[in-house]
């Protein structure tokens, strides 16, 4: 990837732009890129800072893994400096507790927005928070040396970082179940035949695979794949009916649009 002057770098999280592209990057390699509340508010910021020139955007991540999960040390007494640990929060009202959880959810559910496309490029372990983390993208490119895995289960935890509707969504009800329940490994050739991933390719091939894509999406007219991406988007709320009407009225606008004749 380009080196270019980030427009956020804090509490493990980068964000550069280049033109129409953006790249998140997770930047504690040394830590295994293990997630906090403080790296979660700094991805709710990175998308808040997105530009809106940008169409596509790629997460990545520093060294082997690409998040090791959640920072175990939230379930100590301590927790992290400045922050409640997970067992006070525990102690809190229902209230409370529920929009803590909803504040850390905001770092996960920007990537699938209307107007980009986001993509995951994953390398080493994804576990629960990283496997989360990914699946909150549209897309994702795995090297050959992937390890996904959900393990708040076991922790005796559920996952709650918006990652079951996507999970659900692309393996089935079954094999997400399974998957969560076991806390079992989910390697490259899986998660692309399963279709949790797009691609899988060798460890040294993965920044040219993303890099492939992320021209083939950005040489498409940009309202066009605004259009697909909600209607794709919105199938499993619509009957086949009520989604032979929406591809009707998105085709409509698109033709007006093209032809310059106003609504």
């Amino acid at each position: 990837m380009a080196s270019l002057d980030p427009v956020l770098d804090k509490d493990g999280v980068r964000l550069t732009v280049d033109e129409s592209v953006a790249t998140v990057t997770l930047t504690n390699a040394a830590k295994r890129n293990a997630q906090s509340p403080a790296l979660w508010r700094a991805l709710t910021q990175a998308g808040r800072s997105l530009p809106g020139t940008v169409r596509v955007v790629v997460l990545r991540a520093e060294g082997k893994s690409f998040s090791a999960g959640l920072d175990r040390q939230a379930f100590t007494p301590e927790g992290f400096d400045g922050e409640p640990s997970f067992i006070d929060l525990a102690r809190g009202s229902d209230a409370e507790l529920d929009a803590t959880i909803a504040e850390y959810q905001e770092a996960f559910t920007w990537w699938r927005r209307s107007d980009v496309v986001s993509i995951a490029a994953v390398q080493g372990h994804a576990i629960g928070a990283g496997f989360q983390l990914a699946l909150a993208c549209d897309l994702r490119v795995v090297a050959d040396d992937v390890q996904f895995a959900m393990r708040e289960t076991s922790l005796g935890l559920v996952p709650d970082l918006t990652g079951t509707h996507p999970l659900v969504s692309l393996v089935g009800y079954a094999r997400a179940l399974e998957i969560c329940a076991t806390g079992r490994f989910v390697l490259a050739e899986e998660a692309e035949r399963t279709g949790l991933a797009n691609l899988a390719v060798p460890a040294d091939q993965l920044d040219d695979a993303v890099r492939d894509l992320v021209g083939a999406l950005i040489s498409a007219p940009r309202d066009a794949v605004v259009e697909t991406k909600a209607l794709l988007r919105g199938v499993q709320g619509r009957t086949y009916e009520e989604q032979r009407g929406a591809e009707r009225a998105a085709q409509a606008r698109r033709l007006r649009d093209l032809a310059g004749v106003g609504d």
